[in-house]
């Protein structure tokens, strides 16, 4: 995310949208509000609608009209939450970019603490739930996934998943943000060396809407940890990865194999129809595709790019440089 906006603001707020048309409003004013108390950052708005159905980029343009701050892209369709934030980060100017979402249950009173907690010499903090106005079946669940996420990833945090975020620019330019990584953002940041810290904040009950998630978002979180683990730990040395996994296999199927070459040798038993034979074979056979496959993601890895785009229709834009602009495609960076 390259800063190439001709007119730069000290801090961007980027809002993830869907069907959230009750809180835009409301949200809006809450945020000029606690904004307005440093008068010494000037500050933008930007929603992003990520293919909402019930009137909540109608309600965008109507608050945009009436206050310039508020700026706006929709989706076609729905691609997911860190396609939204990847679009807006990549759309916003702030040198400061808070991310926070639409359901009004993150309080904007919070935004002057997280700032100056930031200034205090972090580069990215986050917001705290230190009451969280969910219901026991969200908390048991998060409460597990947050402790399981400070032992993979050694960062120890009460809310990685908070979306009340503070942080510099240069984090963003940085932490990979595509499939369900947004969740991730601290524990990234933190792997790449940033200054990561937290604060309780507090946290409203939904008054509009309703929730997005589901048990499924647990699943696809167990999986996008380990995604983040070989982020972290293998990304740029994979044949370590998948050499040394490939290489266990392989110890197990010569083990194997020189077992069953000793029964050939020094038994009468046939070892022909045995299905350890079998498996130590196939334990090799794999562990040469690992080793192969680690040393070709190496040679991959040094000689190209590392960072590839992808393409999000933007269907309407507001306050973005052109209103009510025709079809047109957000390139997002990934990786």
């Amino acid at each position: 995310m390259t800063q190439l906006h001709p007119n730069p603001v000290d801090v961007s707020v980027v809002i993830p949208a869907k069907d959230e048309a009750g809180t835009i409003a409301p949200l809006v004013a809450e945020i000029v509000v606690a904004l307005g108390m440093r008068p010494d950052l000037s500050f933008e708005i930007l929603f992003i609608d990520d293919g909402s159905t019930d009137g909540t980029w109608e309600e965008i343009e109507k608050v945009a009209v009436e206050e310039p701050r508020v700026r706006g892209m929709k989706f076609r369709n729905n691609f997911g939450k860190a396609a939204a934030l990847a679009a807006g980060l990549d759309e916003s100017r702030g040198r400061i970019i808070i991310t926070m979402d639409a359901d009004m249950q993150d309080d904007p009173n919070e935004l002057p603490r997280l700032l100056a907690q930031m200034e205090s010499g972090y580069d990215l903090v986050t917001g705290y739930k230190e009451k969280r106005q969910d219901p026991l079946g969200k908390r048991l669940p998060s409460k597990l996934f947050n402790r399981a996420t400070g032992i993979v990833t050694g960062l120890k945090l009460n809310d990685h998943n908070s979306g009340l975020r503070v942080g510099t620019r240069e984090v963003y330019d940085v932490v990979p943000l595509y499939g369900e990584l947004h969740r991730y953002v601290p524990a990234l940041a933190h792997a790449n060396g940033f200054r990561v810290t937290e604060l309780p904040v507090n946290h409203r009950p939904r008054t509009y809407g309703k929730s997005k998630y589901g048990l499924e978002r647990y699943v696809r979180g167990a999986l996008d940890l380990l995604t983040v683990v070989s982020i972290t730990r293998y990304g740029r040395r994979p044949s370590h990865l998948l050499g040394g996994l490939g290489m266990l296999f392989g110890f197990a199927g010569s083990v194997i194999l020189f077992y069953l070459l000793g029964v050939w040798i020094f038994t009468s038993d046939a070892i022909g129809t045995r299905p350890l034979l079998q498996l130590g074979i196939l334990l090799d056979i794999l562990a040469v595709q690992l080793i192969g496959m680690g040393l070709l993601a190496e040679l991959i890895l040094h000689r190209t790019d590392r960072k590839f785009d992808t393409s999000v229709p933007v269907t309407r834009r507001v306050n973005m440089g052109v209103l009510d602009a025709e079809p047109s495609v957000v390139r997002i960076p990934i990786g």
